[in-house]
């Protein structure tokens, strides 16, 4: 299955990007609520914590999905080809519609276990990864950037558009550059150069500073990418894959975040208890753009469970509406 959902997806198609610690199954399951995406991805999952027996509940934790999230494709790392077969098989039986491989985190610290982008520098393993994946039967895709201390678009991404890939996306930055300065979309479009003469049939995903969809579009347009991955866009706006952009006022905001907190509730009460400092780094996706917003943050910072954060919420929203009636 080369290609599997990849060209049954719209033109241009539009992914919520793997984000570690954001893109769980309730994060997608809010996006989806707010304004669906074509595609999502799981957070990243090291192949070699699946195949530990002292890690692997945490690593199939990580996998854990709705059908209201699909199409859905696994993003794995890490650097043991055997490990990324087993991975994949089990990842198959689990119901996904993909596995993508990452080859562009640049995080220190999985660079220095030879994963992710320091993979540029190793193209032989790099293949026998993709491989390894492959075997599973699923479509295999690859995430990666434009180089690793430097640019190295053509032979980098030529060489990974020989491996025969349901679809690849770029980045626009390297390795050493992070984040630090603007994608670079022109290195992009010499990737859709490169498909057309040595992949024809591998899609081509960019990635890099996109804010919502109306601006994927023009980028799309621009550059000739078959579709964009959003990342860091859903941040600023939980409604970044909406068809029509719209005004999203305080009501809006606050019932995806009580939506966001429902889900999390649902969870096992121990989950709950380790996560729930972690699902505050999502409280200023919601509560900004409307009077008292960043006081009811900084109070919401406060809270120690869900039981509270919500409470808080809806005496917010009732004082409000008292304010309004009056």
């Amino acid at each position: 299955m080369k290609h599997g959902f990849w060209r049954r997806l719209p033109r241009p198609f539009f992914v919520l990007a793997p984000m570690d610690g954001v893109t769980d199954t309730i994060f997608r399951r809010v996006v989806a609520k707010a304004a669906p995406a074509d595609v999502y991805f799981s957070e990243f999952t090291n192949a070699t914590s699946y195949c530990h027996p002292k890690s692997r509940r945490a690593a199939l934790n990580r996998l854990k999905f709705t059908d209201g999230e699909r199409p859905l494709v696994a993003q794995i790392w890490g650097t043991e080809p055997t490990h990324f077969a087993r991975f994949a098989k089990a990842i198959a039986g689990l119901g996904y519609d993909g596995i993508d491989i990452n080859m562009g985190c640049p995080e220190r610290r999985v660079v220095k276990q030879g994963a992710c982008s320091a993979l540029i520098e190793n193209p032989d393993l790099a293949a026998r990864l993709i491989a390894a994946a492959k075997t599973a039967g699923l479509p295999v895709s690859v995430k990666t950037r434009i180089g690793f201390k430097a640019v190295q678009t053509e032979w980098w991404l030529g060489f990974l558009l020989q491996q025969d890939l349901a679809a690849l996306t770029v980045h626009g930055r390297t390795q050493k550059e992070m984040s630090k300065v603007p994608a670079r979309w022109d290195e992009i479009a010499k990737a859709v150069v490169l498909r057309d003469r040595l992949a024809p049939d591998t899609l081509i995903i960019g990635n890099g500073d996109v804010r919502d969809r109306a601006h994927g579009e023009r980028l799309c347009r621009e550059f000739g990418v078959d579709g964009v991955m959003i990342g860091r866009g859903v941040f600023a706006n939980p409604f970044c894959f909406e068809t029509k952009p719209a005004h999203h006022g305080q009501t809006e905001l606050l019932c995806l975040m009580l939506r966001h907190l429902e889900l999390f509730s649902q969870e096992p009460a121990g989950h709950q208890n380790d996560n729930y400092q972690r699902l505050k780094r999502f409280f200023k996706i919601y509560l900004r753009d409307f009077n008292g917003a960043a006081q009811l943050r900084d109070r919401l910072m406060h809270t120690k469970n869900v039981d509270e954060a919500v409470r808080l919420l809806r005496q917010f929203a009732q004082a409000k509406a008292s304010v309004a009636r009056f």
